[in-house]
């Protein structure tokens, strides 16, 4: 999927991935926050930064004296970044729509680089991952930290398994296999702490600190069908018309109450580690 296609995809389901904050997005962003440890006056990047699950809290940790560059493509999704940030008073972060995998440290960050990078869930987002964060965490100064949630292998495995036998009896192009990634994608690369610690020291980072913050929530009708509009999950509904899109809300609702998925599985892996970039 393209950067324009996922900033569609986001976009269109901002109100839905807004409303999934409190129990999803928000818990994993804090969580990847207080592990960073943050310290007032910091610098941040945070990207592929949403609403601002992680941004808002970070540019409380950091204080008026610290600074937040929260960048995101998806605008509707900023938007709401901006707003919270106005509710809570928090002046030190600027939602900036801009690209990732081109973004250049304004004046206001310190000569020798950010203090840390931040990213909740969306890291494997990015084109050609590695290449984009090599030169993401090249942005962090030496002795800087970088951070990232990921899901952990085997998380929404029975809904998405669902979720796509009945896209696949109704978009075209969709197999019932393509819930499961395969080894090569960027999120299977990220899904187990041993996985993910290599992936991370691959970039010269040391001092890695992996934990899992478990996340089970009530597979009730409305958060069920909230998560697939509120998500990446909503990318094979773009195009499909409204009639279509209620059958398959309908039958997939009922395929999880058939096979008693009373549960929702959001296990998240919360990673960190210090940049040791030495000449």
């Amino acid at each position: 999927m393209s950067a324009d296609d996922l900033a569609t995809v986001f976009n269109s389901g901002a109100a839905e991935f807004t409303g999934l904050t409190p129990q999803v997005w928000g818990p994993a962003g804090q969580s990847l926050v207080f592990q960073l440890r943050l310290q007032p006056g910091d610098a941040v990047l945070d990207v592929c930064s949403g609403a601002g699950a992680s941004a808002l809290p970070a540019a409380a940790a950091v204080g008026p004296t610290g600074l937040v560059h929260a960048v995101d493509l998806a605008d509707d999704l900023l938007e709401e970044g901006r707003l919270v940030a106005s509710d809570r008073a928090l002046h030190n972060v600027d939602f900036v729509r801009a690209d990732a995998t081109t973004w250049e440290p304004p004046s206001t960050v310190p000569e020798a680089g950010y203090d840390a990078l931040s990213s909740s869930y969306g890291v494997f987002f990015l084109p050609h991952m590695d290449d984009s964060v090599n030169r993401l965490v090249n942005l962090v100064r030496p002795g800087g930290k970088i951070g990232l949630t990921t899901w952990r292998r085997g998380a929404h495995e029975d809904y998405a398994r669902a979720y796509f036998e009945v896209l696949a009896r109704h978009v075209p192009g969709i197999a019932a296999e393509d819930h499961r990634p395969g080894p090569d994608d960027p999120v299977r690369r990220l899904d187990s702490p041993d996985a993910l610690g290599t992936w991370l020291t691959g970039f010269g980072a040391v001092d890695v600190e992996i934990n899992e913050l478990p996340n089970w929530l009530p597979a009730t009708p409305e958060l069920a069908w909230r998560l697939v509009l509120g998500s990446a999950f909503r990318g094979p509904l773009i195009g499909v018309d409204a009639g279509t899109v209620e059958a398959i809300r309908l039958e997939f609702l009922t395929l999880l109450t058939e096979r008693d998925v009373e549960t929702l599985d959001l296990g998240t892996l919360v990673a960190t580690a210090v940049v040791d970039r030495r000449p």
